[in-house]
């Protein structure tokens, strides 16, 4: 919203504060003031001149030599100017003036002709082009025959003026018009507010005697008022009314539809103003469209309806999309002699529709939207009256055509003023809460110790007890809230037991060398149960984006391979990544989707490579069980861990493991497919997914500090034949049940399958540590927990001891 300072003084006194002071305050008071715009710009040496003598350059066909009164001189200046004429009143920049742009006239020589300044368009006086009447958008704008030569031209096109531009809130139309401003703006500064004085002859005619009105959509709109005006004279506005036109970013067309412009930003109220005679009928029906009905509207669009656009007809077709705009066929033109000037409460949520439907906002439209005041519908349509009588010189019918079916009455409002100051922390005192609420002409009464408000129509975003101490606390004076901590019991801040278990986890993997990948939640309909250790009804999205993101992903291996493809296609080879986040597994009874954390990761490429050792080695199944068992020790979960080979879709059948803590599926390891990896150009890719939050609610004992052992401890080797379909996990778990509290630990150190070996077997070898934290073991303790271990192999695993 653009509010001129100069059209505002008309209705507030404004004089003795300064732009700035005054933005200040109405930013404090809660309208913020985005920006503070000098129209002059700081301009001098422009001035009006009058062209006493103009005739085409000798050396140019596209200039002309005039001789301008200046005031103080005769002068020639060069004109290239496709409507410049001899007699015209025009605005001149003198030698020494600076436009805007740093433009610096200076005397100067145009194939050979002097030239004493410049005769200016409003264009290059800083108004944009777009505000322009277009009668002037491609030449120099003509001032009226009764501007003085050689006086001051800004005053004269409005140029001495302030603009405040507003940032308002959904909630302040009230603010959309100068009236409202002055509301505003009177009881910041404590001033009365002048309201136009609304005075016209009507002529003996009377108005509902050649227009008749009809209301078949009383429920979108309740109150229709119509004027009617004969006799006018359509012309180009006077300047006064162009200037406060172009000060608030309206373009000036003619006087009519000028003057509705004009009624429309001081009011708020939005109007329209028909050719009676283009209506053909004398008469206006406002009704619902019919399915398929076209109307074409002022900016020449031919737009289709549908039943529930409210439209105004003239009895047979539409004439208008009703609170949006006007149609073409019934516009004011030049040879316009009545008028029919509208002014209606049109429902918000219907306007909002037909606006949006027809991607059409207007200036009408968004004030409909917001709500317009009921009481200011026939005041608009009177003092547009007034202004056409005046200015067009018509004759105003008596009376108005009226249907008015609109409830007024205002929302009353009781708080009490103790419940005010312990919401706002405050102790304002009744006197100048009622003092408040009075400069803001709010109806407002004190009755038994409360206040009883009676909202005006005006203020639509007055209408709970909330809203009044609103009002309140920003004229008080919201710098004037006390600073205060809030009295209650404070809770230490804190990771709960979950996100410090997962901040481990993430800590690990990092150190592990693996980079953090955060990818989409949403995937394509193929996509979304590849790799998903457990499957559900996808969750699909009403309006997705593309079909590659149109529903819930169940895995984050997925997204990883995508990552990792685009990383290798530019030429980064060695890919390791891990990410934490969730999937969606159908939909629980609220209706949402069942949301579960997983922590997934992928390598592919090198995991080692030091070039100055010549070292290199390539990522293998074990490379990634390495990470998830460095993973579950640093959650002290690696007890009861146990790996089961699988065959799971899309993953190698011979290098893909289910994994398993205590007996229950939590994740999977593997290869991905060859397949897979040609078709996304990887090499050996490996990757895992595991259930986060089922890890995570595992309890885990404290972890204990262990000291360095004391006493020697005494190792074994020991090889064994075993079955090819026997796994090392197997036999570990046999040794360590065996063992007893005295086996600390066992490692796997070979294995071999080949020569010397039969067919069907295969040689593994783990190395035994035996120890005692209190003291030193004897050989014959470590022989006879030694024997245990072998015959639970023979027995259990039909394990051979190999010669």
């Amino acid at each position: 919203m653009l509010v001129s300072t100069k059209w505002l003084s008309d209705y507030v006194n404004i004089n003795g504060i300064t732009p700035a002071d005054l933005a200040e305050s109405i930013t404090r008071s809660g309208i913020e003031v985005d920006a503070i715009i000098d129209r002059s710009m700081g301009m001098t040496h422009v001035v009006v001149g009058h062209v006493l003598e103009c005739v085409k350059h000798p050396e140019a066909d596209k200039l002309n030599i005039c001789q301008v009164n200046v005031g103080s001189e005769v002068t020639q200046i060069i004109c290239g100017a496709a409507n410049i004429a001899e007699g015209q009143k025009v605005i001149v920049a003198r030698p020494g003036a600076v436009l805007p742009g740093d433009f610096k006239i200076k005397t100067a020589k145009l194939r050979g002709e002097e030239s004493n300044g410049m005769i200016c368009s409003l264009q290059e006086l800083a108004i944009e082009g777009k505000l322009v009447p277009k009668a002037y958008a491609e030449g120099i704008y003509v001032l009226p025959d009764s501007a003085v030569p050689g006086e001051n031209a800004l005053p004269l096109i409005g140029l001495d003026d302030i603009v405040l531009e507003f940032d308002l809130t959904a909630n302040r139309s009230d603010a959309l018009s100068m009236l409202g401003v002055a509301y505003e703006v009177g009881a910041i500064l404590s001033q009365g507010i002048a309201l136009p004085e609304i005075s016209y002859t009507e002529s003996s005619e009377r108005a509902e005697d050649v227009l008749k009105l009809r209301i078949d959509a009383l429920k979108d709109n309740p109150m229709y008022v119509a004027k009617v005006v004969k006799n006018v004279v359509i012309k180009e506005s006077p300047l006064w009314l162009q200037n406060r036109l172009m000060a608030v970013g309206i373009r000036p067309h003619n006087n009519v539809v000028d003057i509705t412009n004009y009624v429309l930003m001081e009011y708020g109220q939005p109007l329209h103003a028909f050719d009676y005679d283009r209506l053909e009928t004398g008469e206006i029906v406002v009704r619902y469209a019919e399915d398929g009905e076209k109307i074409t509207t002022l900016d020449d669009a031919e737009r289709t309806l549908i039943p529930h656009h409210l439209v105004i007809t003239n009895g047979k077709e539409p004439v208008a999309l009703a609170g949006v705009m006007g149609g073409l066929d019934t516009e004011v033109h030049d040879g316009t002699t009545t008028v029919v000037i509208e002014s209606a409460y049109f429902a918000p949520s219907s306007i909002r529709r037909s606006s949006k439907e027809h991607g059409l906002r207007s200036d009408a439209s968004s004030r409909f939207e917001k709500g317009v005041d009921p009481e200011r519908v026939i005041q608009a349509a009177e003092r547009a009256a007034q202004l056409i009588s005046e200015i067009a010189g018509g004759d105003v019918l008596a009376g108005s055509v009226i249907i008015d079916e609109l409830d007024k009455t205002p929302v009353r409002i009781t708080v009490s003023p103790d419940y005010i100051n312990n919401t706002l922390g405050m102790k304002i005192s009744l006197e100048e809460m009622l003092s408040i609420l009075d400069r803001l002409q709010i109806d407002t009464e004190a009755i038994n110790g409360k206040l009883v408000i009676n909202a005006p129509t005006r203020r639509q975003d007055l209408r709970i007890e909330e809203d009044i101490i609103e009002e309140i606390a920003r004229m008080h004076g919201y710098d004037l809230i006390p600073m205060t901590l809030p009295i209650t019991e404070s809770t230490p801040g804190g990771l709960s037991p979950y996100q410090a278990k997962r901040r481990v986890i993430r800590a690990f993997l990092e150190g592990a060398g693996l980079y953090q990948a955060l990818t989409y939640s949403l995937t394509s309909k193929d996509q979304a149960q590849k790799f998903a250790l457990e499957t559900a009804p996808v969750t699909e999205l009403l309006t997705p984006m593309s079909e590659d993101r149109s529903v819930l992903r169940q895995s984050l291996i997925p997204h990883l391979l995508e990552v990792a493809t685009y990383n290798v296609a530019r030429r980064n080879d060695s890919v390791a990544l891990y990410e934490t986040g969730s999937v969606f597994l159908g939909v629980e009874e609220d209706g949402l989707p069942k949301e579960v954390e997983h922590v997934a990761a992928l390598i592919t490429g090198k995991w080692l490579d030091h070039a100055w050792q010549a070292e290199t080695k390539m990522v293998d199944f074990f490379a990634l069980k390495g990470v998830i068992e460095g993973m579950l020790d640093s959650l002290g979960l690696v007890e009861g861990l146990t790996f089961e080979q699988a065959v799971i879709e899309g993953m190698h059948p011979g290098r893909t493991a289910n994994v398993f803590h205590n007996g229950e599926r939590v994740g999977l390891i593997g290869q991905v497919h060859p397949t897979e990896q040609k078709k996304r150009d990887l090499k050996n890719t490996y990757v895992m997914e595991m259930n986060l939050a089922q890890l995570l609610a595992i309890e885990t004992d404290e972890l204990l500090y262990v000291p360095v052992p004391r006493f020697p401890s005494m190792s074994r080797d020991i090889a064994l034949v075993v079955s090819s379909e026997t796994s090392a996990g197997t036999l570990e778990h046999v040794i360590r049940n065996a063992g007893g509290k005295l086996l600390q630990s066992v490692k796997l150190f070979d294995l071999y399958e080949g020569d010397n070996v039969e067919d069907g077997k295969k040689s593994i070898a783990f190395s035994l540590t035996y120890a005692d934290a209190e003291r030193t073991l004897t050989d014959d303790e470590v022989v006879k927990a030694h024997e245990k271990v072998l015959n639970a192999l023979t027995t259990e695993a039909g394990a051979l001891l190999r010669g």
